[in-house]
């Protein structure tokens, strides 16, 4: 499976972005990828005042140039993150798409991101935004799927959840700072991926210096293995990496851990189902 992550820059015009988005998606193409992946907050800057000005119903403009760019380019899509607007809530959204523009999941954050780091990063997204409640998973060709936003994976439940429910891949449109990212955002994607014996994926914007939140930007892939097998620096690119599905069986059958869990002393399951 030929991903590509597409770290893009992001503006304060949401049709601007949205071209920028269907330009990298076109190199995409080009490229062969079997799925592109889009970064947080996509089409507006990153600023909780921002979520509710950019904020738009599920079939909306950006909805719709996502699904037709997914059809038109015959690739999978996981659309990043955007505002979505439900009646008075507003959620920070990933659609994903399939190869005909289907939408085939959808997430909304489930945690959300309230920190106030001493001398760091202060910010809180529950002034404006609405807390999602499922675990997301989606099928394709190559497998079970799953999708989270940025913060999420820092919930070891949440993970492992996906896996139980049989995803291989863990994708995480993403935004950490330059208070968290250079502390955590390797080793998030690494244990994550070593804890469960999965891929995971974040894409994160490009940095902007002069943005009121301004991204670390290191677009990532971690292996099963815990490795680094891409990332990204700063700036504004296209990664491409070819996922090889077969190395997930080959290091679980060397390091069985998930069949050494003691489910007869503990457990994790689902509350809430769709």
């Amino acid at each position: 499976m030929k991903i590509a992550l597409l770290q893009m820059s992001i503006s304060d015009k949401k049709q601007k972005n949205i071209e920028k988005a269907i330009s990298f998606l076109k190199q995409a193409k080009e490229n062969k990828a079997d799925m592109a992946i889009l970064p947080e907050m996509f089409c507006c800057p990153y600023a909780a005042q921002n979520f509710p000005i950019y904020a738009e119903e599920q079939g909306g403009m950006v909805w719709q140039a996502l699904s037709k760019t997914a059809k038109e380019c015959n690739m999978y899509l996981v659309g990043g993150s955007m505002p979505e607007r439900e009646k008075e809530a507003i959620y920070n959204t990933c659609y994903v798409f399939d190869r005909k523009g289907k939408q085939i999941a959808k997430h909304r954050k489930m945690h959300l991101f309230d920190i106030e780091v001493t001398g760091g990063q202060c910010f809180k997204e529950s002034d404006t935004l609405t807390a999602g409640n499922q675990v997301t998973i989606f099928d394709t060709e190559f497998g079970k799927i799953g999708v989270c936003i940025c913060y999420d994976i820092r919930f070891p439940e949440l993970a492992r959840l996906m896996v139980l429910e049989g995803a291989n891949v863990m994708i995480v449109p993403a935004a950490f700072n330059m208070t968290t990212g250079p502390a955590h955002w390797e080793i998030s994607f690494r244990t994550r991926a070593l804890d469960n014996q999965i891929y995971t994926i974040g894409v994160a914007p490009a940095r902007n210096e002069n943005a009121a939140y301004v991204s670390y930007g290191n677009s990532i892939v971690a292996s099963p293995w815990g490795e680094i097998l891409v990332r990204l620096d700063e700036k504004e690119a296209i990664a491409f990496y070819e996922i090889d599905l077969d190395k997930i069986n080959k290091v679980r059958q060397e390091l069985p851990l998930l069949k050494h869990r003691r489910t007869d002393i503990y457990n994790l399951s689902l509350k809430i189902k769709k």
